[in-house]
């Protein structure tokens, strides 16, 4: 079975826009594989879509249902590697995760992590890159 990471912008693009390419790639990513999470992927995602500035677009209920469908369809990694390479210290947590959850891709639309494909042999796309390869 395939494993993708999915980092914090997808997954927020996800929830906030139902017709969103990231919501496509989040629904074609649970089609053909796992989700891989860790404890600080999953932290930074409850942190980011509880901010205020996304009441506009999502219910509070409605993010509470978004968090609680990808904790229950996550396969959770306890990372163990420590990784420094990402330009952006906060990023490194998607790259440790793709490595000991043996990741097949990572899913991102941020050009810190882009800009690294493929890391360690696994490439990292755009939602819409992602889209492109599946069947």
């Amino acid at each position: 079975m395939r494993r993708w990471v999915l980092d914090t912008n997808v997954l927020v693009s996800a929830a906030l826009a139902k017709h969103s390419i990231s919501r496509r790639a989040l629904e074609a990513a649970r089609a053909t594989g796992l989700l891989l999470q860790s404890a600080d992927t999953l932290n930074e995602l409850i942190t980011v879509l509880t901010r205020p500035k996304f009441d506009r677009y999502v219910t509070e209920t409605g993010r509470q249902e978004f968090l609680a469908l990808i904790s229950e369809l996550s396969f959770f990694v306890a990372t163990k590697s420590h990784i420094t390479i990402c330009r952006d210290p906060k990023d490194n947590k998607f790259l440790e995760l793709a490595l000991d959850g043996y990741g097949d891709a990572i899913i991102s639309g941020d050009q810190d992590l882009l800009t690294l494909s493929p890391f360690e042999g696994i490439p990292i796309l755009t939602p819409a890159q992602f889209l492109d390869q599946q069947p």
